[in-house]
């Protein structure tokens, strides 16, 4: 997504949005939504940027049959690796949103491609966040119903983990797992607790929160060395490498 060289502001240079208005003849407003859409090129390079510049000698055109529409929210999910974090100013951890860059989508082979935008990656919210040392599935959204739902319904919605751990379980800690009593002075709902490996288990949540496995394991004498989400609700890490990220598709539903 290349931008045109920002000139100064004694070269007789104007806002491209300005520009754009004058040359169609619509509001202001109008002119950012083309814009915002990548409709705009300014000596044949896309300008998304609504504080660009041009001068005079510049030649700006619009893509033909562009309309002056706000660009829909999107829904991504990210592969996220351990050791990120989904907050601003973190301490010790990188921010996951530093992974939402061209080369890290993974566009796979959708009949309905979207094209990326600038537009996509401001105002993403992090949804069902998983802790730092955890890697795997994490939602952003500038979607409000999006937002409404994961909020409304996050206690519903099964999540996928699998817990790397080490020790020695005891007797009964499998059972204790399944039937929510882990955790010694709190009740949590029964879910499905199996070994997948001699050192992996899985976990399928439902009313309980992915940072909450830590306490359960230890509850029955396991250490958690590593997390990793695969699954929330029916969207699926599949096809995600580590740090790789895609679009939601509007048939997608959790």
């Amino acid at each position: 997504m290349s931008q045109t060289e920002q000139p100064k502001n004694n070269d007789n240079s104007v806002r491209l949005s300005k520009r754009l208005a004058e040359q169609l003849q619509c509001s202001r407003a109008e002119a950012e939504l083309y814009i915002e859409h990548g409709a705009v090129k300014v000596d044949g390079v896309t300008v998304e940027t609504l504080g660009a510049r041009v001068r005079p000698e510049q030649e700006v055109t619009v893509k033909q049959g562009a309309k002056a529409e706000a660009v829909p929210p999107v829904t991504i999910f990210l592969h996220k690796p351990a050791g990120y974090t989904v907050h601003a100013g973190a301490r010790g951890a990188k921010n996951a949103l530093e992974l939402l860059l061209p080369s890290n989508w993974n566009q796979g082979d959708t009949p309905a491609p979207i094209r990326m935008l600038q537009k996509h990656f401001q105002n993403l919210e992090c949804l069902a966040p998983i802790p730092v040392p955890a890697s795997g599935l994490t939602i952003f959204t500038q979607d409000r119903r999006m937002v409404r739902k994961l909020t409304e319904e996050a206690l519903y919605i099964e999540q996928e983990c699998i817990a790397h751990v080490q020790g020695t379980m005891d007797e009964d800690g499998l059972e204790r797992l399944c039937e929510g009593t882990s955790i010694e002075g709190k009740r949590l709902p029964r879910i499905k607790v199996s070994w997948q490996s001699d050192n992996r288990l899985r976990f399928a949540l439902k009313g309980i929160f992915p940072e909450e496995i830590d306490a359960m394991c230890r509850g029955v004498g396991l250490q958690l060395i590593g997390l990793k989400r695969l699954r929330v609700g029916r969207i699926s890490m599949a096809k995600l490498e580590e740090g790789q990220w895609r679009y939601a598709m509007p048939w997608e539903r959790f």
